[in-house]
């Protein structure tokens, strides 16, 4: 699956110009301060669709303890409240309207979501047989790398 077809897909569905992008960008990087405790310039958000969903990963770039721990604890914590259904933080960030989110949530009991530990940070895979739910994770992948600019990448 092509990156950029993703990222495209995104910006078409949230119909932001490029100038507005970077605008809707700052924003979302404010917003990220209220919900995760780690630095954004000490880590990066990573991306990767699979033919089954997905996997989310946010890894420390320079592999200090005290970013790791941060990034682990708020990863653990959203782990369990996507398998819930409840993707409060990311609408707070993102919007209402983030593309895939009210799919992820009302079909929470089809998706298999596992937190696992990394040597500099943590990451989430997301797992279903549901065509549309695999849909909604890759969109909502493309519209977080859409909306966090540099601090993310699929």
């Amino acid at each position: 699956m092509n990156p950029r077809f993703f990222i495209a897909l995104a910006l078409a569905a949230i119909s932001v110009s490029p100038a507005l992008a970077q605008t809707r960008q700052q924003t979302i990087r404010e917003r990220s301060t209220h919900v995760m405790p780690f630095s954004m310039d000490a880590t990066m958000h990573q991306f990767e669709p699979t033919k089954t969903g997905g996997v989310m990963v946010v890894s420390v770039h320079d592999g200090d303890a005290q970013q790791v721990a941060l990034v682990r604890a708020h990863l653990q914590k959203e782990a369990a409240a996507f398998a819930r259904g409840d993707y409060a933080d990311p609408s707070y960030i993102h919007g209402k309207n983030m593309p895939g989110l009210a799919s992820l949530s009302a079909g929470a009991k089809r998706i298999s979501v596992r937190y696992t530990e990394l040597s500099d940070g943590a990451a989430i895979a997301f797992r279903t047989t549901d065509a549309g739910l695999i849909s909604a994770l890759h969109r909502w992948f493309a519209a977080q790398v859409s909306d966090h600019g540099n601090d993310a990448m699929m």
